[in-house]
């Protein structure tokens, strides 16, 4: 679908407007400058908001006005709730509606309580919050609100309590001081129908409140991205999964993989795919570098530690290895070892398309080594840089992903070109019953790929 907003100068260069104009600014056109700042800030978040429906969800609004049974359908889609055990007696809408189930579904769960529904009808911005305040599991706060906070919070949105009853007044005063409800949009809830950015700004709120929207440690350009990297960084450790490793680790022995990584899905950025690339290393010097090497090409984007550990074959002619808190070894029945290191991927989502593209670039100049005494490179640079994208991209080489998934939080994968990936997805099903493997496309730089088809760098 066609986006309904155009991304705009971010809020930053008009803020910097402000600080670095020639000549001083008169309180009104400092005023002006920072409303205007605002007001792109906010349509940037409406554009993000919706491309991430998009994406993840496969969510958009039309232009215009919104259903609440639409509303209540993309609820439920993003609360996966997928039906009801009761089945209650709408007085409005029938078993055979499209909204049915996702309207039982909540009312199973409390967040809506009328058996009235009014699916067809124009989504209100008043009821809007209220079911997302169930939505996103806020009730409990919402009904603590004693009338005095209560009315404090109301007035920002144009209310009164009066003609309100107590639990409505308390949930729009909850949207409000929770930020379920952002300040930009004030002015769109009272007297008024839902727009789509507003249903769209809560449907990603809720995601975000319960901990299911994007997550990032900051921005490229954060000042203190240094110390939050340097801290994701300390504190992350060897992965250690015994059902999976298993499995993977026999795959090995077995040579059907000549490596693998285990990571934790707790820390899934869970960004747009079009808009992100996953670069990974082992050395903190080099993701610090890294990111100050964006920041000097201009390139801001948010930035996710993905704590990963890398597993290979340590041959036992290489002599005895030397082990650390950041590199085991277990020796295997033919006198070799499985080494295990540890090591990241940092998971960008950049601001637009050309900066995603204008990365590897910056990469092939900066962090590629292509000889022993190359100077002009960030630290700890590899010969054969990995960095990839969920989505096609110019001069990368696509091939395949084979994703194993445990139980829990784990799950391992390894890398392989696209020939051999089917015989290794059946050869973990072997080894590894009741375990759901996957295996898909992801695009990778050439010198990445050139090393997995044994070519020259």
């Amino acid at each position: 679908m066609k986006s309904r907003t155009k991304w705009l100068l971010s809020g930053s260069l008009a803020l910097s407007l402000l600080f670095s104009s020639a000549l001083p600014l008169s309180v009104a056109e400092a005023a002006a400058v920072q409303t205007n700042a605002v007001q792109q800030s906010s349509t940037t978040a409406i554009a993000e908001n919706e491309l991430f429906l998009q994406e993840k969800y496969g969510i958009a609004f039309q232009a215009g006005s919104v259903t609440k049974g639409q509303f209540l359908q993309h609820i439920a889609k993003i609360l996966k709730l997928e039906s009801a055990e009761s089945s209650p007696a709408f007085t409005d809408l029938n078993a055979d509606s499209p909204y049915y189930t996702s309207a039982a579904a909540l009312y199973e769960q409390g967040i809506i309580t009328s058996l009235k529904v009014d699916a067809s009808q124009p989504l209100q911005a008043s009821s809007a919050l209220y079911i997302a305040v169930k939505a996103a599991g806020l009730a409990e706060l919402a009904h603590t609100y004693p009338l005095k906070k209560t009315t404090g919070a109301l007035k920002q949105i144009g209310y009164s309590p009066a003609g309100l009853s107590l639990s409505a007044a308390q949930e729009l005063a909850a949207a409000v001081h929770s930020g379920l409800l952002p300040s930009s949009l004030y002015k769109e809830v009272k007297g008024k129908a839902a727009s789509p950015e507003l249903a769209e700004t809560l449907l990603v709120q809720i995601l975000s409140i319960k901990g299911d929207y994007k997550h990032y440690i900051g921005y490229t350009s954060d000042a203190d991205i240094y110390g939050k990297l340097a801290d994701a960084y300390n504190t992350s450790d060897i992965i250690q999964s015994p059902e999976l490793q298993t499995v993977v680790d026999t795959a090995l022995k077995q040579n059907l993989v000549t490596g693998y990584n285990l990571k934790d899905d707790r820390y899934d950025a869970n960004f747009v795919d079009s808009l992100s690339l996953t670069y990974g290393h082992d050395n903190l010097k080099h993701a610090v570098q890294l990111i100050g090497l964006l920041r000097s090409e201009g390139i801001r984007a948010k930035v996710q530690f993905e704590p990963k550990t890398s597993a290979f074959i340590y041959l036992k002619e290489w002599g005895e290895p030397v082990q650390s808190d950041s590199y085991k070894v277990v020796q295997i029945e033919n006198g070799n070892y499985i080494a295990y290191a540890k090591e990241y991927d940092l998971k960008f989502e950049f601001n637009n398309a050309a900066d995603k593209a204008r990365f590897q670039s910056v990469i092939l100049q900066y962090a590629k080594k292509n000889s022993e005494d190359q100077t002009g490179l960030i630290a700890s640079s590899w010969w054969q840089p990995l960095y990839y994208s969920l989505t096609k991209l110019d001069d990368y080489i696509q091939i395949t992903n084979n994703k194993i998934t445990g139980k829990g939080h784990y799950y391992a994968q390894s890398f392989s070109l696209n020939e051999p990936s089917a015989a290794i997805a059946e050869g973990f099903k072997q080894l590894g019953a009741g375990l759901h493997i996957q295996s898909y496309p992801i695009w990778v730089d050439k010198p990445f790929f050139n090393y997995l088809n044994g070519e020259p760098l």
